[in-house]
């Protein structure tokens, strides 16, 4: 999400059912917000494409809803799903990155879904964005807990071994920036709010070749794609490499592939009073 990392919303949205299932999980614990006579105002911090934040109008669907990325490519493609919603709300997008970002105006809800990975020191923020919220609102997040994982150690060994050291070497963990939900819980309670973490690993079955290498793609491998996009022969090189490292640690199966996947979640209600 933030840093200079080139995103293809395309690619990322390949596996569109599965990274959406968590943000629909996540939505089931978020409370109603305190907005009763009034439409709620709800951001969506790190919004990609857009295919999330329509879930979001569709549980409050007068709602007036920002979704904010910092990536032109992905708030291209977000672009349309801007307008008027079904229900009488409004839904738009704008630049912003969540390194910096300070909302200039109260919230009923503040949300992110597995973007947060890619700020360091996020937690930092937790205060100024709860101060934002409304009585009675909510912050909630959901972020990948997977890094340890052969997909991520994989790729941050192969950066850092020698025929990709110079080039890369901080390209393959620089986006792990996540504490585990109990360090959340603690947090988010701490800042005063009733707080509800957890985490699930999703046992998810893909399709097609490569499809884990297709899956990174869209997302922990875009600073390795994006520095190495003016060599297409390096480029080629390291997927092969990276390619052959994944088949070794999820082999197809019978029915596909397998690729389990831990996710990290909180829900934080900031009290009415």
């Amino acid at each position: 999400m933030h840093d200079a990392a080139i995103w293809d919303p395309q690619q990322y949205l390949r596996h569109a059912g599965h990274r959406t299932r968590p943000f629909l999980d996540l939505l089931t614990r978020i409370p109603d917000l305190p907005s009763q006579d009034r439409p709620a105002r709800i951001a969506d911090l790190g919004c990609g494409p857009g295919n999330v934040t329509v879930h979001l109008a569709a549980r409050w669907p007068d709602a007036h809803i920002t979704g904010y990325d910092s990536s032109p490519e992905m708030l291209k493609e977000a672009e349309t799903y801007a307008g008027p919603t079904p229900g009488g709300g409004h839904l738009d997008f704008a630049p912003a990155d969540a390194t910096d970002w300070a909302p200039d105006e109260p919230y009923d809800l503040i949300v992110s879904n597995a973007a947060l990975q890619w700020v360091p020191n996020h937690p930092g923020s937790f205060a100024r964005w709860i101060d934002a919220l409304t009585p009675g609102g909510t912050f909630a997040f959901q972020v990948p807990g997977n890094f340890t994982s052969p997909s991520h150690a994989l790729l941050g060994e192969l950066c850092d071994a020698p025929q990709w050291r110079e080039r890369l070497d901080t390209h393959g963990r620089r986006f792990v920036h996540i504490l585990d939900a109990a360090e959340y819980l603690e947090r988010l309670t701490d800042l005063g709010c009733a707080t509800d973490a957890w985490e699930t690993t999703y046992v998810q079955l893909l399709q097609g070749d490569d499809p884990v290498l297709d899956w990174v793609k869209g997302t922990a491998l875009r600073p390795v794609l994006t520095a190495l996009e003016h060599d297409p022969e390096a480029c080629s090189a390291f997927l092969a490499e990276y390619r052959d490292l994944l088949r070794q640690a999820y082999p197809t199966g019978r029915h596909g592939t397998v690729f389990p996947f831990r996710r990290i979640f909180a829900v934080a209600h900031k009290p009415l009073s």
